[in-house]
C-alpha cells in the first residue's frame, strides 16, 4: 500500500532494532468479534507471524522472539491447547521451508521437556534443518515464563557454585545472563505489545530492562507489516537513556552504543 511504502521509507535503516521481542495478544477476541472460534484467531494470528518474520528478516533485524505459548497458557482449556500445539508443530513443518529460503534460523526458548514429544520432534527437526543459516534469528518461546526461566537459572549456578566451579562472589549479571535461555542474544532493543494490553505478561522478565514499549491496541491477526513499520518508527524516535539523563551508551555486557 502506498501508505505503508512512504513509512518504511522514512526507517533509518541504520537504527533498526538489533532485537524485537513480541507478545502476541488477542487472538480470542479478534475470533470472537467475528463470531469464530477462538482456533480461528490462532490460525490468523500464524498468518502474522509468517509476515512479520519475512519483513523483520528482509529488513536486516538479527533477532525477534515471539511469545508463543506460556506455561499459563496450560491452564486453557485442553481442547485449545491441543489445538495449539497441532498449529505450532503444523506451522514447524510447514514454513521450514519458506524459513530456510530467507535464511532464517530457529531457536527455541522455555521448558521445551514439558511439550509432547511430536511437538518437541517438530522442534528438534526444523532447530537441525535451519542451523546452518546466518540471517534473523527466529526464537520461539514456547512453555516460557520469566519467572521460572530465571529461577531455573539460579539453581543451574547453585549447582555450579556446590560442585565448587564458580564462587558466589563471581555472580555477577553477565554470569545470570548466560544462564538464563536467551545466552549468547542480546537483550531485546523493542518490545510490541499487541491487542493494548499494558502488561508484560512474565515475558523476558530479566532482559527487558531496557527495552523500549510499544503497545498497539491492533488484535495479533491484523499485526502485519504496515503495523509493524509503525512500531519501528516509534522505536527511531524514542531518546534511548538506560537510566541516566542524556546517555548515548547501552551499559549492558556485549551490548553497541545507538546506531553503531
Amino acid at each position: 500500500m502506498k501508505g505503508e511504502s512512504a513509512a518504511e521509507e522514512r526507517l533509518a535503516r541504520e537504527r533498526l532494532p538489533r532485537h524485537v521481542a513480541v507478545i502476541m495478544d488477542g487472538n480470542g477476541r479478534w475470533a470472537r468479534e467475528r463470531g469464530l472460534s477462538r482456533i480461528r484467531g490462532h490460525r490468523a494470528g500464524a498468518e502474522s507471524i509468517r509476515e512479520i518474520v519475512r519483513t523483520a528478516g528482509e529488513l536486516g533485524i538479527g533477532y525477534l522472539t515471539l511469545y508463543a505459548f506460556s506455561i499459563e497458557n496450560w491452564k486453557r482449556p485442553k481442547r485449545e491447547v491441543a489445538s495449539l500445539m497441532a498449529l505450532l508443530k503444523r506451522y514447524l513443518r510447514r514454513e521450514r521451508a519458506e524459513l530456510d529460503r530467507n535464511n532464517v534460523r530457529l531457536r527455541v526458548i522455555g521448558r521445551i521437556a514439558g511439550l509432547p514429544e511430536d511437538v518437541r520432534g517438530a522442534i528438534r527437526d526444523a532447530v537441525r534443518h535451519l542451523d546452518r543459516n546466518t540471517g534473523l534469528t527466529l526464537v520461539l518461546a514456547l512453555n516460557y515464563g520469566g519467572r521460572g526461566e530465571i529461577t531455573d537459572a539460579v539453581r543451574a549456578l547453585c549447582r555450579r557454585c556446590a560442585r565448587g566451579e564458580i564462587s558466589p562472589e563471581a555472580v555477577d549479571e553477565a554470569t545470570i545472563s548466560s544462564s538464563l535461555d536467551t545466552a549468547g542474544m542480546p537483550d531485546p532493543d523493542l518490545l510490541i505489545r499487541t491487542s493494548g494490553e499494558m502488561r508484560v505478561s512474565n515475558f523476558l522478565l530479566w532482559q527487558i530492562s531496557y527495552a523500549e514499549i510499544h503497545v498497539t491496541p491492533v488484535y495479533w491477526p491484523d499485526f502485519r507489516r504496515g503495523e509493524f513499520i509503525r512500531a519501528l518508527l516509534d522505536y527511531q524516535g524514542r531518546e534511548r537513556r538506560f537510566g541516566g539523563v542524556g546517555e548515548a551508551a547501552d551499559p549492558r555486557p556485549g551490548s553497541r552504543s545507538p546506531g553503531e
